[in-house]
């Protein structure tokens, strides 16, 4: 992507005033898109874009500078331009690079590429044929597909020379339910590390009927009601809650800062027993994967929490300093206009030892959060926000009727503590991630899981 020789140069400019650590990273990622309203084609585009991003380490700080000119002149003049306001002064020169050897975990088998648009369209048309045949109070449907592959170029001070390949796919499909005065959509979004082989596992006709009916459910649904009670929470995109009021606390990020509530805690006890979480960019194939991080680190399986007890944080190579911690392989960034930081990949809580229809049948009144939406959490108190999509009142240990306007408000040190059953079904679902380092792609999981006493916000 770049010579080595000019590769070499930009990093011996960017230490020219006394950095301790230099890295530049390049990207080329080629996108891809097609929207459907209505089973018609709204938008067909594809994009390229293409940069670098030059870091230079101050200290514990950091300076960053990135730009889309890749010709000699601009990249030394970028990176001298960032050395000036670095205000340590080290010795240090850039090592003869040594390249990085790595399992490719996450292979394209069919490029995207070699499938035409009909293709595509003809597979997302089958959503939309099938939500609109399943009730007649459907009135819209979206479908949307996205490729991206990204080409990358690591190198740094150290020595590091890593160049990497890739390739995310996904689908979104939503269908919109009307009554006389509101609405009610329903979404669901499978994606994979994956070529477009990926969709030969997906039900498109099942995916439209999947949304239509819960579209159409939620608008007849009378109000969940208000208080503390039980709730049992789904396996899948119910690792949100997870992800949101607990991942993001375990961060370097905010921990190294103290901005983070278990940021004193490694070692102790900060959930029930039962309770392991994990963060595994090693997943062959799946969403929030990874062949290596986007500094250049192997890609880790991390135990977060282990029979309740905080074992790890995530921790990137500028955090990791500031900790005194070596990095997880968890460096991570939206693009080349992004420093990276510590993020989440595949995050979910492992499967328990009970079976989902006991944990339902030992719940004599509660509410059972089927799908989880999104909310707002402050991570450096673990405080949280969350709406729930679709969700059914538990009665006498079982599963009666549907309500809508459910929220579930609480503290994700609290939740850890109170989860009291856990199945053992884990599956996990994709979402997107914003941070400081931009919109990475994130899996998030769970088995289904009871949590005892959670603030349910609703209509009293």
């Amino acid at each position: 992507m770049l010579d080595k020789n000019l590769v070499r140069d930009v990093l011996s400019a960017a230490l020219s005033t006394g950095g301790s650590f230099a890295e530049v990273f390049v990207e080329n990622t080629v996108t891809n898109g097609v929207s459907l309203i209505n089973n018609k084609v709204e938008r067909a585009q594809s994009a390229i874009d293409y940069g670098v991003g030059i870091r230079i380490f101050d200290g514990t700080n950091a300076v960053y500078a990135f730009t889309n000119d890749t010709s000699r002149d601009n990249l030394i003049k970028v990176a001298k331009e960032a050395a000036g306001a670095v205000k340590e002064r080290s010795n240090k020169t850039t090592n003869d690079f040594v390249v990085l050897n790595f399992d490719k975990i996450s292979p394209a088998k069919v490029p995207y590429n070699t499938v035409s648009k009909k293709t595509i369209v003809d597979m997302l048309r089958q959503a939309g044929t099938a939500a609109f045949a399943t009730h007649n109070l459907v009135t819209q449907t979206s479908c949307n597909y996205l490729d991206v592959a990204t080409d990358v170029l690591i190198a740094n001070s150290d020595g590091l020379w890593a160049e990497d390949t890739r390739n995310r796919t996904r689908a979104m499909i939503s269908a919109v339910a009307s009554g006389e005065n509101e609405k009610q959509t329903a979404s669901r979004g499978p994606g994979a590390q994956k070529g477009f082989d990926f969709f030969d596992g997906i039900d498109f006709a099942a995916l439209g009927r999947d949304v239509a009916e819960e579209a159409v459910k939620m608008l007849s649904a009378g109000y969940a009601p208000s208080g503390k009670m039980d709730v049992v929470i789904d396996n899948g995109f119910g690792g949100v809650i997870f992800h949101e009021a607990c991942g993001h606390s375990l961060e370097a990020t905010g921990v190294a800062k103290k901005a983070s509530e278990f940021h004193d805690k490694k070692g102790k006890l900060i959930a029930n027993p039962i309770v392991t979480a994990i963060d595994d960019g090693t997943m062959p194939g799946e969403w929030g994967s990874q062949n290596i991080d986007d500094e250049g680190g192997a890609s880790r399986r991390n135990v977060l929490i282990k029979d309740g007890i905080l074992n790890t944080f995530l921790i990137d190579k500028l955090n990791g300093l500031r900790m005194g911690e070596e990095s997880t392989g968890s460096g991570r960034r939206q693009n080349y206009r992004f420093a990276p930081t510590s993020r989440m990949t595949n995050t979910y809580i492992a499967a328990g030892q009970s079976k989902r229809d006991d944990i339902i049948s030992a719940t004599e009144y509660g509410l059972y959060a089927k799908r989880m939406g999104g909310g707002s959490v402050q991570p450096a108190t673990g405080d949280f926000n969350f709406m729930v999509l679709e969700a059914y009142m538990i009665r006498g240990g079982k599963i009666a009727e549907p309500v809508r306007g459910a929220s579930l408000i609480g503290k994700g040190s609290q939740v850890l503590q109170n989860i009291d059953m856990i199945s053992d079904d884990m599956t996990m679902e994709q979402g997107m991630c914003g941070s400081m380092s931009g919109s990475i792609p994130t899996n998030v999981g769970q088995p289904l899981l009871r949590v005892k006493d959670i603030l349910v916000g609703g209509r009293s």
